[in-house]
């Protein structure tokens, strides 16, 4: 894929910042982001400002007491929750459940298409996960917050597809006559830039942390990433090992995956784990219905 110039980041900001809707988080989000910045925050803090939005409370709570978490006994309040998966998965729930109130108001988009993207954002974010939690990383992202970056990874797509409809249009068209084609690199094409560099702008938007948007930035050129942020190799082949995992299942609809020989070796996993990993990521995202209904906007 074409390196990234300044002139691309300078023009993909000029695009965005003429976007005048260009999707931003819910005040709570905003200000829960805000605080746990802080490190004497406290459970009680975090929970009190959260429940300030009863809309926002409910789907934390719905997403707490679902299958994916399997707790034994059912979660009440937020202040309970935090208590029981902790800070970092609380902030992921919040971000997720702003994410899915945000991009599910979207009413332009096509519903297939918007339930194919979360399919594919789900499974990264769930991929994430699982690597993280079996290799102690020295990284400012823990699994939970990895979680947040595979989910996503892929935004910038929305952005385009939302805002820049006939453009958008345009590349569906090339990749569909041209399926080995790069996909970013048509986006680059018709756009000058891609959808990582939308998402990753977005994020910065959004205040997310700059190892998340950097992670959303390089995804699919990890070895660019002068940083040397293990997320982005997470994410990277998280999004690989997903698209893996749909094929199988006949759910993707791009077939031009790609992995990084780096990242197998940055994150000291085999290629022959492949198919491990995949039959992981199966059983686990037959847990997240609860998730992907809410993305619907159900």
């Amino acid at each position: 894929m074409p390196d990234i110039d300044v002139s691309a980041e300078k023009q993909i900001k000029l695009v965005i910042n003429r976007i005048h809707n260009l999707p931003t988080p819910p005040i709570v989000f905003t200000q829960v982001n805000k605080v746990l910045n802080n490190p004497d925050t406290s459970a009680y803090q975090i929970g009190s400002i959260i429940s300030e939005d009863p809309a926002l409370t409910a789907k934390v709570l719905k997403l707490t007491n679902s299958a994916f978490y399997g707790l034994p006994r059912t979660v009440t309040s937020v202040k309970q929750a935090i208590v029981i998966l902790g800070l970092d998965a609380v902030r992921s729930l919040v971000l997720s459940a702003s994410v899915f109130e945000t991009f599910s108001k979207q009413g332009n988009i096509d519903k297939d298409y918007l339930d194919s993207f979360w399919r594919h954002s789900l499974s990264v974010g769930f991929m994430s996960r699982i690597i993280f939690r079996t290799k102690s990383f020295p990284s400012f992202l823990e699994a939970e917050e990895s979680f947040s970056a595979g989910l996503l990874h892929d935004i910038g797509k929305i952005v385009i597809f939302s805002h820049l409809p006939n453009e958008f249009k345009q590349i569906r068209e090339i990749f569909k006559n041209n399926p080995k084609e790069d996909y970013c690199a048509i986006e680059e094409q018709v756009l000058g830039f891609n959808h990582a560099l939308v998402g990753s702008f977005l994020a910065q938007k959004w205040n997310l942390s700059d190892e998340l948007a950097t992670a959303i930035k390089y995804h699919h050129n990890p070895e660019e990433d002068d940083s040397d942020n293990i997320t982005t190799y997470v994410i990277h082949l998280s999004n690989y090992l997903s698209q893996i995992s749909e094929q199988e299942n006949s759910l993707s609809n791009e077939n031009n995956t790609y992995c990084s020989p780096i990242a197998w070796e940055k994150l000291g996993v085999k290629p022959d784990q492949e198919e491990q990993l995949i039959q992981t990521l199966q059983a686990e995202y037959m847990k997240a219905e609860t998730f992907l209904n809410m993305a619907r906007g159900d």
